[in-house]
């Protein structure tokens, strides 16, 4: 499986973010984009979630199902944690496995992602009252309790301390071993085994 964007040109607006940019993510490996506030990471993380259609240029899983759309193959986790307060720990990842694996219930998976995320001593505390860390982390179980091949991540370290950074590159980790694809915008240094860098100023400068 490769993700593979050819000659993506994107508006924000009247203003160009991103001009001609090409690349591709193989199975297996982590794509870090690198570069100032502004520079475009979260525009073409949305573009290739498919929230912003391009101006011109193409977005394309190859060796996905081609009965679906990358953003259908695809976990997006941005800024927000998307988590309903009014839920619990457990009727949050319950949700989300119900809504992203219509038809593959499994609450082992539930359990797992819990546990890999140190909440499963949280699980009937409402969303509501958890931390901003614990709330980021009940976000990011989303990763887990419903396979997707692609992983698009914006500054997913964002309120996290150490040890749950820790956590969260173990998952990345795993998820590359096992062939998955993600790509990470990211201010913090990550300890990823397969991670190429795409340095979006240094695009910008060549265009």
């Amino acid at each position: 499986m490769q993700l593979i964007a050819e000659d993506l040109t994107i508006d924000r607006g009247p203003r160009r973010v991103i001009e001609g940019l090409s690349f591709d993510v193989k199975h297996g490996e982590a794509l870090v984009l690198t570069g100032a506030n502004g520079i475009g990471k979260t525009t073409l993380l949305r573009t290739l979630a498919g929230f912003i259609r391009p101006f011109r240029g193409s977005v394309r899983l190859e060796g996905g199902d081609p009965e679906l759309s990358v953003a259908e193959q695809a976990h997006a986790i941005g800024h927000t944690n998307s988590v309903k307060s009014s839920l619990t720990v457990i009727e949050n990842a319950t949700f989300w496995n119900a809504y992203l694996e219509a038809n593959d219930h499994s609450q082992q998976r539930i359990d797992a992602a819990l546990q890999h995320f140190g909440l499963e001593e949280l699980g009937e505390f409402p969303a509501a009252y958890l931390s901003a860390g614990q709330k980021r982390r009940l976000g990011l179980s989303r990763l887990l309790v419903a396979h997707r091949p692609l992983w698009l991540l914006d500054e997913p370290t964002a309120s996290l301390d150490a040890a749950s950074s820790e956590r969260l590159v173990a998952a990345v980790n795993a998820h590359t071993r096992e062939d998955g694809l993600a790509v990470i915008a990211t201010h913090l240094p990550l300890a990823l085994e397969r991670a190429r860098t795409l340095d979006l100023v240094a695009h910008r400068m060549a265009a």
